[in-house]
């Protein structure tokens, strides 16, 4: 008995020391994926927009959302919000979702608002405060857009211009 006890006593010691893995081989790592990369998670955000309502990220969840960041005197960005406007009217109510984050690192050239209007826009529109935008990653150009699936995964971002259909095609297989 005092011998199974011995046994039983070192085996234990032993079996807690041993690694699942054996010395020297690599241990696993897991992928850590920066805030704005492809394959990163939507930031959680709680802003109120332009008009005065709050916009939260646990809004948009279970939807696809596109985040564009804009400003007033960015004549590219000026060009491409009527078409996401098109593509929210278009795939709204399937469970697409649009939100615009104005950037204020130059003063706006016009009336943000009276921009909006003039441009036929009608999503949700906010601005976007530094604390804001490192959430996203960091914004290196205007405009910057930013496709994020049903489950809130980044799976598109696209810093400059783009055309309303090609991200139109980039928004379908999500939906």
């Amino acid at each position: 008995m005092l011998r199974k006890n011995l046994f039983l006593s070192i085996a234990a010691i032993v079996l807690a020391g041993r690694s699942p893995h054996p010395a020297g081989s690599p241990q696993p790592k897991v992928a850590v994926i920066a805030a704005g990369d492809i394959g990163s998670q939507l930031p959680d955000f709680t802003v109120k927009d332009l008009q005065g309502h709050e916009i939260s990220s646990a809004d948009l969840r279970g939807k696809v959302v596109l985040i564009d960041f804009w400003a007033t005197w960015c004549q590219p960005c000026k060009k491409e919000m009527p078409g996401y406007q098109k593509l929210l009217d278009r795939y709204g109510s399937r469970g697409f979702a649009v939100v615009g984050f104005k950037f204020d690192t130059m003063m706006d050239t016009e009336d943000p608002v009276l921009f909006a209007k003039e441009i036929r826009v009608r999503y949700p529109l906010a601005a976007a405060a530094n604390d804001l935008k490192e959430k996203f990653g960091g914004i290196q150009g205007l405009p910057t857009t930013m496709l994020y699936d049903r489950q809130g995964i980044l799976r598109q971002k696209i810093i400059g211009f783009e055309y309303t259909d090609v991200i139109e095609s980039e928004l379908k297989p999500l939906l």
